[in-house]
This record gives structure tokens, sequence and C-alpha cells, in this order.
């Protein structure tokens, strides 16, 4: 099973990773950039999908990777229907809602619809996504805001957050499904979950909902303030999605998205970067105090990862507002890639079974 080759494809908005595996072990790494001028053409993202398809074929042919000798092919995920966690195989449902769009563009769409084409060339291969950002376990009670009108939304880092919990499961020497586990995705969006047993019965909407701010999204803003100012006749609809998703949290009160720039500006004595950064901090460790609560108090750990986990001075403010509750471990940064990769070995290994996608 090590001889095994498995292609994992992560498109984003401006770039397509591409890593190859031989078992457990990268053998290729690439990141291809997409300018403004490459991308111009193409009206829908899904116009993309020749485009990159033959860009990644080309990077694999340049770097003497035998195309025909690779067994599965692992796209990331994109907005499709709400899902459980897991592998799916892509089937023509899968197909079908990537293609148009009707969740929602986003350039992850591609990573299915490039695995499932790939595939047709090479005999015996197959292809699957993994955990993507609808993954979906949370519980009804979880779902009701205070309006029939308004339901809470599963939209978050699932692949990193479930990869990082196996990951701390295995450094312990015990199944993921038998732990409650806290995990905090530090990143542009940030997502706080609550695992209990391999589900992730609530999480933040990281993506234009609620939670902690991030260094570009607001997470959870004032309600009645939110009505004022969207009738103010001051803003743009257009206007108040940029403000809550793009231009919120560092962007609008330090002018930047970069949250590296902002811990050298905390560690140069900057007055209102230590706010701005103290107040992430406490949002941090006030939302794992609630999905405490929702653990009803079992928490086997506390996990935090993403790339502002390399951010020392943010994690031990975090670690002194919740490390009364569990022990917290750090896992900085993220790799997306090797997430991708070991969900498609764990199913060739027959570690895990694929979902079929309804």
């Amino acid at each position: 099973m090590e001889e095994s080759r498995i292609l994992a494809i992560n498109p984003g908005s401006t770039s397509t990773k591409i890593a190859v595996y031989q078992g457990s072990k990268s053998i290729f790494l690439k990141n291809i950039k997409h300018s403004a001028e490459d991308l111009k053409p193409f009206k829908k993202i899904a116009d993309q999908f020749h485009f990159r398809k033959e860009i990644i074929i080309k990077e694999l042919q340049d770097a003497d990777i035998c195309i025909s000798a690779i067994t599965a092919i692992v796209g990331r995920g994109g907005l499709v229907k709400p899902i459980e966690s897991g592998v799916y195989e892509v089937n023509d449902q899968l197909i079908a809602d990537l293609h148009e769009s009707k969740l929602g563009e986003h350039a992850s769409n591609l990573g299915g619809l490039i695995a499932h084409d790939m595939i047709k060339s090479i005999q015996g291969a197959r292809a699957f996504i993994a955990d993507p950002v609808v993954v979906d376990e949370m519980e009804d009670v979880a779902r009701i805001t205070g309006h029939p009108k308004f339901v809470r939304h599963s939209i978050f880092h699932a692949l990193n957050q479930k990869a990082t919990a196996r990951k701390h499961a295995k450094a312990v020497d015990k199944p993921y499904e038998e732990l409650n586990l806290i995990v905090t995705h530090l990143g542009g969006g940030i997502s706080v979950g609550a695992h209990r047993k391999g589900r992730i019965i609530d999480v933040n909407n990281a993506l234009d909902g609620d939670g902690p701010f991030s260094p570009e999204r607001t997470g959870t803003l004032p309600c009645g303030q939110v009505a004022a100012l969207c009738f103010s006749g001051e803003y743009t609809h257009e206007q108040v999605k940029k403000m809550i998703k793009g231009e919120g949290g560092f962007v609008a009160y330090l002018g930047t998205n970069d949250a590296y720039e902002v811990e050298q500006r905390v560690k140069a004595g900057d007055k209102e970067a230590i706010k701005i950064h103290n107040a992430i901090g406490y949002q941090l460790g006030r939302e794992i105090g609630s999905l405490s609560a929702v653990l009803k108090g079992e928490v086997d750990a506390i996990i935090l990862t993403g790339g502002m986990a390399y951010d020392q001075i943010l994690v031990d403010y975090i670690k002194q507002m919740v490390s009364f509750i569990a022990p917290v471990f750090v896992y900085p940064g993220e790799d997306e890639m090797e997430a991708l990769a070991m969900n498609g070995y764990m199913v060739l290994k027959g570690e895990t079974n694929p979902k079929i996608y309804k």
C-alpha cells in the first residue's frame, strides 16, 4: 500500500495547490499562482475548470510525475449540500451540484470537478472530496437563533479541524471517536468547534456569521446596531457584506489583515494593536468557554491550530483564560494538502469507507 500514489488538489481564489503523496510520504508539492489577467476571461468560477486542469497536468508532467500511476485524486470539497464529515467518492449528484453552484460559487468547487475528470484517463483511479467547509454535524438545538427567520449554519475549517483532532488523538494514543475536544482554527477566518466523540456538534459560522472576530471578519455583531446601520442610507448591501467579511476584524481596527504584522506591532508596544490583539484573545477564550458548557464540562483537550497559533502572545492569553477547563495543546499552522492526501490514503488502506453524496 506504500506504493499507492495520491494526488491532492486544493483550488483557491488566486492559486491552485497540488501535492503528490506516495503512501503517507510527500513526493511533490506545488503552489500554482493565477494572476488577475489569467482569470479575467472566466465569467464564473466553474468556467475556470479546463484552464486549471490543464495547468495541473502540465505541472505534473514537468515534474516527471507519472499520471497513470496515480491511484486516487482527492479534491478540496466545495460549497455543496450540508453533509457529515468524511471522505466522499465523487458521483453524478456531487458533480451536478458543483457545476451548478446552487449553494454558492467558490474556487474549492473546482477540486471535485477536476478530480473526477482526471480519473477518466487513469485506469483504476478513484476521485474523492474530503471534509468540505459545509460539513454539518450540529445538533438541532444548536441551530436555533432567536427568531425563526434566522438559522445558524455550519460553515468552518472542517478539513483542518478534523485533521488536527486526529493528529492529537494519535499523539495521545486514543481513538478520535472516544475524545471530547474543543478545536480552534486561527487563520484569516476563525472557527471554534466542539468535537464530541468524533462529531462536531456545535461550531461558529466562520465565513460571515458568528463567533470571534478574525483578521478580516467581524464575527458576532450587536444586531440592533447592524440593523440601524443597514437602514441609515449610508451603506449599500454590498458594502455591509464586505464590512462583515473582508474588511472587518484587524482590517477595520488596524488597517491590515496580516496577523504577523499585528503581532510585531504588539511586540513594539503599539497600544492600539495591543488592545485589539487582547480583544481577539478574549473573544477566543470566551468562545472556548461557552463550548465547554456544550460538552457539559467533559473536555479532554483544547486544541489551537492555524497560522495564528504561531503567535505565542495570543496563545498565552488564551491559555490564561481557558487552561482551567482542560489541557491546551498547540499545533501551529495547517497542512491542507497532507490532510486531503491522508483522507484518501485512509480509504485506500481500508481504515475508513467513503460515503455516498446524495
